[in-house]
C-alpha cells in the first residue's frame, strides 16, 4: 500500500521532495496506526462495497470501516450482519481469482454495536474475517471497554490472527465536567491493560454534540463550539503524552456540499495564483464548490492539537484530508536538523529557513514524528503544498 498511487510518475515526482514510501496490512501497530489517514465510514448495507474497492472507485481510499451501529436501525441490524459476511466472501473471493490483490485493498474495520455481537459476528463469518483489520468499538466506556477487548482476544485467538480494537470516546460520562476525570481514567486502566491490541482511540463528536442538542455548522469546525472542545483537550491531554501516547484520531466532519458561505473562504486564492496564475484562480473556484473551506481548517487545527487521521463520511473528503498530511519540506527540514545535531553539542540552531529557532530537547519528539509521518504521507517539494494534490487528476 501507498499513499497517491494513483499519481502518475511525472506528476508524483514534480509533488513530492520524498515519496510516500510503502507500507502493508500486516506491519506492526506502530506503522499502521498513523497510516489510516482518512477513514470513510460507511453503512454495512451499503451496495456494491466489494465492486467499488476492486474497481478502486475512492480514489486514494486507504482505511474504511462498515458500520452496524448508528448507520443502521434498530430494525435492519440483521440484514447489515449478513451484508458483512456476504461482501467480506465476496472480496475473498476476488482476491483468490486475482481480481485484486491482498496488499491493494484498503484496511478494513467493522464497527459492531456491543461486544456480545462481535462475537456472534466471528461465529458467522469465521475465516474471511482475517480480511478485516479490526474493530471499532463505539460508545467505549470504563463499563463496557473490557469485555470488548477480552471478546477481540477470544477472536484473535480462535482465529491465529492480531485484529486491533479502535475504542470511540463518545459517551456523556466522558462529556460532562463532573464525571470526565473518574471516565477517562477508568479507560485508561483499560486501554493500557489491552495496549498492544488498540490500534487507535477516535473521538466522536456527533454524540458529543448531541447531548447538548448542537451542531456545528459548515463555517464553524468543532473547536469553535466550547463544551466539545474542552472535552476534546483532556481527552488529548490523557492519551497523546509521550510517556505512553497512543495515536487519537480526529472526530468526523459531517458536510459534504456546500451551502451560502458565511465567513471567509478557507481556501486562500494565493497559493493557486502563484503556483498556476489565472488558471489556479479558477482552479480554486471549482475547488470552493467541491469542498468545504471548514473542513480544510478543522483538518489544520486536528493537527496543531496531535490528532492524526481522521473519521470521515463521504469519499470527496479522501484526498483534501490525506493532502494535508503530507510533511511541508519546511517541517521536514527542521525534523531533520534536530535529529542530526540530537549529540549533546548544540542546543539551539537557526532553521534552515532562517524563520525560526530549533531548540533540540523541546521539538525532539516533535521531530521524530514528522519523520515517521514523512515515511508514510511524502514530503512535498519546496514551493508545493495540499493544493498540488487537490488540482491533480486521478489515472487508475
Amino acid at each position: 500500500m501507498r499513499y497517491f498511487s494513483y499519481l502518475t510518475n511525472e506528476e508524483s515526482n514534480d509533488i513530492f521532495y520524498c515519496s510516500p514510501e510503502n507500507f502493508h496490512r500486516d506491519d506492526p501497530k506502530e506503522i499502521l496506526a498513523d497510516a489510516l489517514g482518512a477513514v470513510l465510514y460507511m453503512p454495512a448495507t451499503k451496495e456494491n462495497i466489494v465492486q467499488h474497492i476492486i474497481e478502486k472507485k475512492n480514489t486514494g481510499l486507504m482505511s474504511m470501516a462498515m458500520c452496524l451501529e448508528d448507520a443502521i436501525g434498530d430494525n435492519g441490524v440483521r440484514e447489515a450482519e449478513r451484508s458483512v459476511g456476504d461482501n467480506l466472501d465476496q472480496l475473498s473471493r476476488a482476491i483468490k481469482r486475482g481480481k485484486i490483490n491482498y496488499e491493494q485493498i484498503p484496511l478494513i474495520f467493522l464497527r459492531v454495536r456491543t461486544p456480545e455481537q462481535m462475537l456472534n459476528i466471528a461465529d458467522k463469518i469465521g475465516e474471511s474475517l482475517t480480511l478485516l483489520t479490526g474493530f471499532v468499538f463505539p460508545k467505549f466506556t470504563w463499563r463496557n471497554g473490557e469485555s470488548f477487548f477480552k471478546n477481540l482476544k477470544k477472536i484473535n485467538d480462535s482465529l491465529g490472527t492480531k485484529l486491533y480494537g479502535m475504542p470511540i470516546l463518545e459517551t456523556a460520562d466522558i462529556l460532562y465536567k463532573e464525571t470526565r476525570i473518574g471516565a477517562l481514567n477508568g479507560i485508561r486502566e483499560i486501554i493500557d491493560e489491552y495496549n498492544d491490541l488498540v490500534l487507535n482511540i477516535r473521538v466522536g463528536a456527533t454524540d458529543f454534540s448531541s447531548l447538548f442538542g448542537i451542531r456545528r455548522g459548515y463555517d464553524m469546525t468543532i473547536y469553535d463550539i466550547s463544551v466539545i472542545r474542552d472535552c476534546i483537550a483532556d481527552i488529548l491531554n490523557y492519551f497523546t503524552r509521550e510517556d505512553q501516547a497512543y495515536v487519537v484520531s480526529a472526530p468526523v466532519w459531517e458536510y459534504f456540499s456546500s451551502g451560502d458561505r458565511v465567513l471567509k473562504p478557507q481556501l486562500r486564492r494565493s497559493p493557486f495564483e502563484e503556483a498556476y496564475g489565472q488558471e489556479g484562480i479558477e482552479i480554486r473556484k471549482e475547488l470552493l464548490n467541491a469542498y468545504l473551506d471548514g473542513l480544510i481548517r478543522e483538518v489544520l487545527l486536528d493537527k496543531a492539537n496531535g490528532f492524526v487521521g481522521k473519521t470521515i463520511i463521504h469519499p470527496s473528503h479522501i484526498t483534501p484530508v490525506q493532502a494535508l498530511y503530507v510533511v511541508s519540506h519546511e517541517e521536514y527540514m527542521d525534523a531533520l536538523s534536530i535529529i542530526k545535531n540530537n549529540d549533546g553539542r548544540v542546543g539551539v540552531m537557526k532553521s534552515q529557513y532562517e524563520n525560526k529557532m530549533n531548540e533540540i530537547k523541546p521539538h525532539l519528539n516533535w521531530a521524530k514524528k514528522i519523520l515517521k509521518k514523512s515515511k508514510i504521507y511524502g514530503v512535498y517539494h519546496e514551493g508545493q503544498n495540499f493544493t498540488s494534490l487537490l488540482t491533480r487528476k486521478t489515472h487508475l
